[in-house]
């Protein structure tokens, strides 16, 4: 455990310091488009054993998105983006915020996402086993992720059945594995 968080902190780290230009960029396009709204996204999810958390994100949709709907899932046809927001999130820059997140010790590099307390009270009254996932920290990349992050986003039964192989065999290997295949997703923008 000790060494995965070194290494949650080394990559973590190592990244920001390497984008922070893509950083800065993506804040002033944020602020550029969509003026009256903050540059980060926060919004509260489940962690390590069911404790929230506030998970930051870049902004890519209007401000209140889920005003008159209540909390949604993202889908295809999503009207509520800010001017180049789809792009952001297809690419995950999005996510980079969330490095703020693993410095916190309330993330780690590979996990389960980390879902919402709404969703996560809905999910576990018809996905048996959902909890578990709260058993380690929640990641930016996984296992779910890299076998279609898009395609999973709504089928929780399936991208639950992937966190609980990978709480079951988590190992460094199987990180490094991951992390790899996920900046291969990324760069071809795969299942965003």
């Amino acid at each position: 455990e000790y060494s995965m968080r070194l290494f949650d902190i080394g990559v973590a780290a190592i990244v920001l310091i390497l984008l922070h230009p893509v950083l800065i960029m993506i804040a002033l396009w944020i602020k550029v488009v969509s003026p009256r709204g903050p540059i980060l996204f926060s919004q509260d999810r489940v962690g390590l054993n069911q404790s929230v958390f506030t998970m930051y994100k870049f902004r890519t949709m209007v401000t209140n998105a889920e005003e008159k709907t209540g909390p949604i899932w993202v889908s295809e046809e999503d009207a509520r983006y800010i001017f180049g927001g789809k792009w952001l999130r297809r690419t995950s820059l999005d996510e980079l915020p969330q490095l703020i997140n693993i410095l916190k010790n309330e993330m780690a590099i590979i996990g389960p996402r980390p879902e919402r307390p709404f969703f996560v009270e809905k999910i576990s009254k018809t996905v048996p086993h959902f909890q578990q996932r709260h058993k380690i920290k929640g990641g930016i990349t996984g296992w779910a992720q890299i076998h279609g992050r898009a395609f999973l986003t709504n089928k929780p039964k399936e991208k639950c059945r992937y966190d609980l192989y990978y709480i079951a065999n988590r190992s460094f290997a199987l990180d490094i594995k991951i992390l790899l295949k996920t900046c291969i997703v990324v760069i071809k923008g795969e299942q965003a």
